[in-house]
């Protein structure tokens, strides 16, 4: 057995940098991941096998056998998933978690992201609610994480408030971002460059972009692309305070009255007892839920609120090529329907999308009349993949407290640990919302000059994807959240939550940016 004063589960987006936090404060830290330490060279480029889409399989964890989840679909019928499967909704369980293998979009959420329910009512049959902290709150920890990590961009759209430099230029313009740009303009709307978690000259003894065209799903070959694994993560470890071990389960979280007192965690082939003075769940939404609820931890909200986005996604053809091979692609957005928009509760960001591969074209974004197979479709491949532009974005999803997360009374995994079982949909107000911004990317590529435009209408299903917040709320009332503004959780004096479960709403842009603001403030109230 051995004693630390932090053990912090979760080495993603959030768990690494609660671990350097308290270990640059002075703590000495556990840092357990359930995933293995990857690169470039172990996650590899199988376009069929990766986290963009995982076909066959992915390119992190976890093992596809023997860590299933059940998903329970709108027939109410459950069915036993492996983790390459759509509905597993599977974040990378790798050290550095989806920072890892992302593509980097490093966006603020705008401050009425913080204050939903006052700005537009709560709809009914809908969980919306407040955040128990504002923007303001959360604003020096927002710049913290960009120059800590390292984000690259320019000037804030007009919708967001003012703001200091980022620490590096944006990334080059491409091609289509400046067609979308030339056409917002004759719009009247208003748009800034994407900022990127990828250093887009130098910095920290690492390289600058090098502009392939892999960075969703992948690893980046010169590792340019700043997650927690190539930051903070080793920043904690040279402090000499803060021990990472890879490849750790934890199997539950042990307490006694309203104290933690460690946690239990498989490795290797035993298993290990570790006492700490402080536990910081950090797993994600659906394992973090996943582990209070198999350790009887927490109140009836836990597992509830499940969301993630919705995306609007409009496709069009334009009349000569725009592709020019240089990644990564994602260059240009839209804020201008955020918020504001008559009838509707929030709205969403339209941007260009990363360089799209082509199978993922082939598969994802082919028109309903091309066929898959055969001349047809390679001819159809060959003329419209150098001329294709999508504009796309999250949707400010609206929670539902039966969209959730609980663990399956009969499913366990290969230790025996139950599984976690999702259920529910999201609310019928982000499927109207989702139509609406689809329309707007339409009206955009009609004004770039596009000679084909198609999307899909959304439907109501369950948002649990990639971006997954919601199922530890915090809020100030036990009956209505999880854990309060600072991030612990109620009842227990010791047990933290420091990864996007904590989102009371999940932001009209990529949340990655708040979640580790969100981990740095709790870290160090943590402190206090």
């Amino acid at each position: 057995m051995s004693r630390y004063d932090a053990i912090v589960i979760g080495a993603g987006a959030g768990g690494g940098i609660v671990a350097y936090t308290l270990a640059e404060a002075g703590a000495r830290v556990l840092l357990l991941e359930r995933g293995r330490h990857q690169n470039f060279e172990t996650t590899g480029r199988d376009h069929l096998r990766n986290h963009r889409l995982a076909q066959y399989g992915h390119n992190t964890g976890p093992d596809l056998v023997g860590n299933p989840r059940v998903f329970v679909g709108l027939d109410g019928i459950p069915e036993i998933v492996p983790p390459h499967h759509h509905a597993y909704s599977n974040n990378a369980m790798v050290e550095g978690g989806g920072t890892l293998v992302y593509g980097g979009q490093a966006w603020r959420f705008p401050p009425r992201d913080f204050k939903m329910a006052s700005t537009y009512g709560v709809p009914e049959g809908s969980s919306l609610a407040d955040w128990p902290i504002s923007y303001e709150d959360l604003e020096p920890f927002y710049e913290w994480a960009e120059h800590a990590i390292g984000v690259s961009g320019s000037d804030p759209a007009p919708e967001m408030p003012d703001r200091s430099a980022y620490p590096m230029p944006a990334l080059p313009q491409t091609p289509k971002g400046q067609i979308l740009e030339e056409a917002a303009k004759r719009l009247g709307w208003g748009t800034q460059r994407v900022p990127l978690l990828i250093n887009s000259v130098p910095r920290d003894d690492r390289a600058g972009c090098i502009h392939c065209q892999h960075c969703v799903g992948f690893a980046c070959p010169v590792d340019a692309k700043n997650g927690t694994q190539n930051t903070v993560i080793p920043k904690a470890v040279a402090t000499g305070r803060c021990e990472v071990t890879t490849e750790a389960m934890v199997l539950r979280v042990e307490h006694f009255r309203h104290r933690a007192t460690g946690v239990v965690y498989s490795h290797g082939d035993e298993v290990h007892v570790a006492d700490a003075d402080k536990v910081y769940v950090c797993g994600g939404a659906v394992e973090t839920a996943r582990l209070l609820l198999n350790s009887g931890i927490g109140n009836g909200q836990v597992g509830r609120n499940l969301q993630a986005h919705y995306y609007s996604s409009t496709m069009a053809i334009m009349p000569e090529p725009v592709w020019n091979g240089v990644g990564p692609g994602a260059s240009i957005a839209t804020l201008k329907f955020t918020h504001g928009n008559e009838g509707l509760v929030g709205g969403g960001m339209l941007a260009d999308d990363f360089i799209v591969l082509p199978i993922v074209f082939a598969k994802w974004h082919r028109p309903p009349d091309v066929p898959t197979w055969g001349i047809e479709h390679k001819n159809w491949m060959r003329y419209a993949y150098p001329r294709f532009v999508s504009v796309m974005g999250p949707i400010q999803d609206i929670p539902n407290a039966e969209a959730r997360v609980t663990v399956d009374p009969y499913v366990k995994d290969h230790l025996g640990v139950p599984v976690a079982r999702l259920s529910g949909t999201t609310h019928p107000e982000t499927v109207r919302v989702t139509d609406f911004m689809n329309q707007k990317g339409r009206e955009w590529l009609e004004a770039a000059g596009a000679e084909r435009i198609w999307n899909s209408a959304p439907s109501l299903r369950l948002s649990s994807g990639q971006h997954q917040a919601g199922t530890c709320r915090m809020g100030d009332d036990p009956e209505s959240s999880v854990v309060d503004a600072t991030g612990k959780v109620h009842g227990f004096e010791n047990i933290y939550v420091g990864d996007a479960s904590v989102h009371v709403t999940n932001g009209c842009l990529n949340p990655v940016l708040t979640v580790m603001a969100t981990a740095r403030r709790m870290a160090l109230l943590s402190l206090t």
